[in-house]
């Protein structure tokens, strides 16, 4: 049950509302952004919400339980406020949303409708159609340990223990040619063996995708230049002269985590856990079945 200040109840109670619905966005990377479905900015804890951003909403819809509430936010791509750039470049991904009804003639009577997460987007050519899932979402994500013979960890991370910023781990270069959006050759990493970027993370420090981090499929060292290949290919054309930073990456292998980063004592798979043929063998006849270790 929501509970509302006195003067929101009384506001509702009176007949006559003046009241519109407010939604404050903050992104993983800090930034805050306020929308209104009001005419008029509107401006409260900080943040102005900004009334010409062509946003609308669906009906919110509650769920018993434990079952995922869901919310359809429709707007407008505005140069001013969102891009198709940043939305295809995963700078909303799982931003955290609130939404107030609020009393427009008096911000201070506000009350919070729904918290939640940004979940699928949909983009069109003039707008784009956001999900916003509710807290309950949280509970479907996967917790606790796996046993499996691969690293859970991230290269890097605290349970890992890897500097990346040290000089073998971590590299500067410059574009020298470009083959398409996925794969690129450069200069500046000729110190590097072919594969310590393989599977690890790029990030643009000038052209159109300055700011963006991007994973790398695979590094190859030839000579001067190192061939650099992309998982995915990135939203702005990379050109000749773009310079980035890359960290080596880890395939999760204990063989990788002993040889190249000299890290097993903070390995967190389990490379010697029995596989599946050898938990589902069985004694056979004719078999030395004398009670030794198998294999």
């Amino acid at each position: 049950m929501k509970q509302l200040s006195s003067g929101l109840a009384a506001h509702l109670a009176g007949g006559v509302t003046t009241l519109c619905r407010c939604w404050r966005l903050a992104r993983k990377d800090g930034a805050v952004m306020g929308f209104t479905d009001h005419d008029r900015d509107l401006v409260f804890d900080g943040v102005t919400y900004q009334a010409a951003t062509g946003f609308a909403a669906s009906a919110i819809e509650d769920q018993l339980g434990l079952a995922v509430s869901n919310l359809d936010v429709d707007g407008a791509l505005s140069s001013a406020a969102i891009t198709e750039a940043d939305i295809h470049t995963g700078r909303y991904d799982d931003a955290e949303v609130t939404v107030f009804l609020v009393n427009w003639a008096d911000p201070a009577q506000r009350v919070i409708l729904r918290k939640g997460y940004l979940g699928q987007i949909e983009r069109g050519e003039l707008a784009f159609k956001a999900e916003l899932r509710g807290l309950a979402s949280r509970l479907d994500q996967v917790a606790g340990r796996v046993f499996q013979r691969t690293c859970p960890w991230e290269l890097g991370d605290a349970r890992c223990g890897v500097d990346l910023n040290s000089p073998e781990h971590h590299g500067a270069g410059t574009v020298a040619q470009v083959f398409d959006a996925f794969d690129f050759t450069a200069t500046g990493l000729d110190s590097f063996a072919t594969g310590v970027f393989s599977r690890g993370k790029l990030t643009w420090m000038s052209g159109a995708n300055a700011g963006l981090p991007v994973e790398v499929k695979a590094h190859a060292a030839a000579g001067s230049v190192a061939r650099i290949s992309l998982f995915l290919p990135v939203p702005e054309p990379i050109e000749v002269g773009d310079t980035f930073t890359i960290t080596a990456g880890c395939d999760k292998s204990f063989e990788t985590c002993r040889d190249r980063f000299g890290n097993v004592l903070n390995f967190g798979g389990f490379p010697h856990i029995p596989g599946n043929d050898f938990v589902l063998s069985y004694p056979t006849q004719g078999s030395d079945n004398d009670g030794e270790r198998l294999g």
